[in-house]
């Protein structure tokens, strides 16, 4: 079973084209999990976020309980829970720059400050200023998740989107190592002006190279956790269609090259056979799109969903997809 490949895992991305349900497979997870006692927090990284909409109540920039102790028990006797939360593109920035704001203002002589501040308000627009701050927000939710949940699903955006935030951790922690070493070469520096009764000078080399290496260790970290297959896979949702299949092929290689382990495809939306001749032939075209991402991704398990009935929307709705995450073929 698909819950099966998860339950060891502390980590799980669930993502793919846009339009193949994401969210849908991602919230069934999380529910299939918290109906086995887990606690889950269930994390939408996607700017078009659909989490609230799906569970029919509001999700914000914190954690809400969706269903579990506090929200609807689908199933008597199930201890688990899943928490929500929608990371806010704007507030995130805006919390980062904000940050960085009161760090530099504490680390710069004040004649520094206005232009400081000039130069986040070019950065609040520069390429890399969104991904860098919702990448901190996933590494908080890992974070989290290591201190008060069992595990995090995370419903990301798009493909390109989630393939460059994943990329990230390595190139920001490469990026921060040089700066520390740039640190310890200007030393020498800091000596003669401690030497001279420069201690706020010495003050603000100290809190700077602990603000690096925080930032170093938790992008660490964070990279460590992603690529550690014991501890976090990535689930592929497609639909059995050309571009679906060719993105996640290319998604899968991708993936891989960045040492992330793909736990399984989702084949979602299967036509039903033997409902009419349209259904049948389109199922046929299905079948011959899945023997051909076999081909080409033969090791991974491939988990088939069938097109369901009605609007998946509510816990109850939820619970019956999470009912058909079931045994994978070999």
């Amino acid at each position: 079973m698909l819950l099966d490949l998860i339950t060891s895992r502390r980590v799980v991305f669930v993502g793919g084209k846009g339009g193949v349900g994401k969210t849908s497979v991602a919230a069934a997870l999380a529910l299939g999990r918290a109906r086995s006692g887990a606690r889950v927090l269930l994390v939408s990284t996607d700017p078009a976020h659909n989490l609230g909409h799906l569970w029919g109540r509001p999700v914000g920039d914190a954690p809400v309980r969706l269903a579990g102790p506090g929200g609807e028990v689908p199933r008597a006797g199930a201890a688990g829970h899943v928490d929500g939360l929608e990371i806010d593109p704007e507030r995130t920035v805006e919390q980062h720059l904000s940050a960085v704001a009161g760090t530099m203002r504490r680390l710069l002589p004040e004649r520094m400050h206005a232009p400081a501040a000039r130069h986040l308000q070019l950065a609040r627009q520069a390429p890399g200023t969104h991904e860098s701050a919702v990448l901190e927000r996933i590494a908080e939710a890992v974070e989290l998740g290591e201190e008060a949940y069992d595990l995090v699903v995370f419903d990301t955006a798009p493909s390109g989107h989630t393939l460059r935030l994943l990329a990230l951790p390595e190139q920001l922690t490469s990026w921060t190592e040089t700066l520390l070493a740039n640190r310890d070469r200007s030393e020498r520096f800091g000596a003669a002006v401690r030497g001279l009764g420069g201690g706020g000078e010495s003050d603000r080399d100290a809190e700077l190279r602990r603000i690096l290496l925080r930032r170093r260790d938790r992008f660490s970290l964070l990279r460590e956790v992603v690529t550690d297959p014991a501890r976090t896979g990535f689930v592929l949702v497609l639909t059995a269609e050309v571009l679906p299949i060719a993105e996640t092929v290319e998604v899968y290689e991708k993936l891989t090259g960045l040492g992330v382990d793909v736990a399984a495809l989702v084949a979602n939306r299967r036509s039903p056979a033997g409902a009419g001749e349209l259904l049948d032939r389109r199922r046929r075209l299905e079948d011959e799109h899945l023997a051909r991402l076999r081909q080409r991704v033969p090791d991974v398990p491939l988990l088939e969903v069938p097109l369901l009935p009605g609007d998946l929307v509510g816990t109850r709705a939820l619970a019956e997809l999470a009912d058909r995450l079931g045994p994978a073929p070999s």
